[in-house]
């Protein structure tokens, strides 16, 4: 019986020959991942396990981005937990704040994740790597402490849905209404402890930030993990990054499926994601009635990187927000931030009516930077629209791409640019 990509990465890291669905495996870890959310619980729980150090202190990434600079004295704390962690274990790669990013963009950026990698992460969005050929999941804090301290993970093979993606998409389409389109096709446990993997001549036409997009979002329809093949674009952005090894995994002709979708990337229109689910989605010509809105972000683990703002500046160029809308873009990492200075993206940012934070997750989480108080209302480039995800239980939270964000601004109401004077 073949395997599918993410079941020969895991084969190879647990020193199988083949691995199935359903079995259970004892995996080597290319990278460890902890944030200053989850780290301090993690750490905790090393110090209950009494062990003497970390595997690898070149195999962990630490990055304090959620509430970051620190929004009050608890956070301050968590940081501190985390900065005196990494000093006592010597980690390589604790990002502070002016070196820091969102972590789910800064760790591709410095070429900490390749293609071939086993990557765990406290925070539900680590299978953003996939988009290199990675796999790449979401864990607790006890199995990140695990990992920390033995470099290995128990993991059940998950089985595996494959998206084959066709055609190009049009010009306001991009990553984000992809995956909108196919949770809202699913649903938010369409793909439960599945692989979400993403074949197709379409993937040609989607650059790298689009990908990253479309697999840091897999966890929003229960992936275990997203993935796409190695292609020519994805080893020139890993020749660019980094310098590591890596290996490309091709999936059998006769891998197992439990299931197949075709989807059209030419068909795509702009998609939007009502409250209080992903999979609540409308294209933009679906919406019948104005939907007038407070605030728009523009940022994130999942629509922070410079083609995102390049995009959301090509529509605000020449034109300013609406009276009454908070506007906030948040570059996802240093250094995306001094090249969208560089590009002149900010000058139009601000020109525009918008405010430019440092990089954070801030407002994502209803943490800071943005907060919504009751019955309003945020288009936001973010991930999740639960229930008081951003702020106060009767907020409401519209999610969408950075070209529908950004014109949602200038119109105050959710709208697509090609609907504005």
């Amino acid at each position: 019986m073949g395997m599918t990509m993410t079941q020969k990465i895991l084969a190879a890291h647990a020193g199988l020959e083949s691995v199935e669905a359903g079995q259970l495996i004892e995996a080597d870890l290319d990278l460890v991942l902890g944030n200053d959310i989850t780290s301090p619980v993690a750490i905790r729980e090393m110090e209950k396990m009494k062990v003497d150090g970390v595997f690898d202190k070149d195999k962990i990434a630490l990055v304090p981005d959620h509430f970051v600079p620190n929004k009050d004295i608890k956070s301050a704390e968590h940081c501190k937990c985390v900065r005196e962690f990494a000093r006592r274990n010597e980690i390589t790669n604790y990002f502070e704040v002016g070196q820091m990013g969102i972590e789910h963009a800064l760790l591709p950026e410095k070429g900490l994740t390749v293609a071939g990698d086993v990557i765990i992460g406290a925070d539900s969005h680590t299978c953003t790597y996939g988009a290199l050929g990675a796999f790449s999941t979401g864990v607790g804090s006890t199995d990140m402490a695990a990992g920390m301290a033995t470099g290995k993970a128990w993991f059940k093979v998950p089985g595996a849905i494959r998206f084959n993606l066709t055609g190009k998409p049009s010009k306001w389409v991009s990553g984000k209404d992809v995956i909108l389109h196919i949770i809202g096709m699913i649903g938010v446990d369409g793909a439960l402890y599945k692989s979400m993997e993403f074949t197709g001549d379409g993937i040609a036409s989607l650059s790298m930030d689009d990908r990253f997009t479309i697999a840091n979002m897999a966890i929003e329809a229960g992936g275990k993990n997203g993935i796409f093949p190695v292609d020519d674009k994805a080893e020139a952005y890993l020749k660019e990054h980094s310098d590591r090894p890596y290996r490309i995994y091709e999936a059998d002709p006769d891998a197992v499926y439990d299931a197949e979708y075709t989807v059209d990337l030419s068909s795509l229109k702009p998609t939007v994601a009502f409250p209080h689910l992903p999979e609540n989605t409308k294209t933009v010509d679906e919406i019948a009635d104005d939907v007038a809105i407070d605030q728009v972000v523009i940022g994130s683990c999942t629509n922070g990187r410079l083609d995102d703002l390049r995009i959301a500046a090509e529509v605000l160029c020449g034109r300013h927000v609406a009276q009454g809308i908070r506007c906030i873009v948040i570059p996802a990492t240093q250094k995306i931030y001094l090249q969208a200075m560089e590009e002149g993206l900010l000058k139009t940012f601000i020109e525009a009516g918008c405010v430019v934070s440092t990089p954070t997750c801030g407002p994502c989480l209803g943490g800071y930077m943005g907060v919504l108080a009751e019955g309003e209302r945020c288009v936001s480039t973010t991930n999740r629209n639960f229930v008081g995800r951003m702020g106060h239980v009767k907020s409401e939270i519209y999610l969408a791409s950075p070209a529908v964000a950004a014109a949602s601004a200038i119109a105050g109401k959710i709208a697509v640019p090609d609907q504005l004077d």
